[in-house]
């Protein structure tokens, strides 16, 4: 499903316009963004949880030359699935 695909769905179950449905589905992503950029976590009871893990520093190696390169510390974001998205899902 892509984004496009999840705003009509939205429009449909909504009964709302594609242009509404559009802002809806681009404020919630927004606020998932804004919320995980300040390092908080989003908590979505029943879906699961948006947060921000951290990657340490590790040594990698240059594929092409297999020379040793230092890979630096960075953080990502990461999802860990509900207890009812993962019931609903089996």
């Amino acid at each position: 499903m892509t984004k496009s695909d999840l705003v009509v769905y939205v429009a449909k179950k909504a009964h709302l316009t594609a242009k509404a449905a559009k802002e809806a589905v681009n404020c919630v992503f927004s606020a998932v963004t804004d919320t995980l950029k300040k390092g908080d976590k989003v908590v979505v009871t029943g879906f699961g949880t948006f947060m921000v893990r951290s990657r340490a520093a590790r040594k990698g190696r240059n594929p092409q030359t297999g020379a040793p390169i230092n890979i630096p510390a960075r953080k990502t974001p990461g999802f860990t699935a509900g207890k009812a998205l993962k019931k609903a899902i089996r």
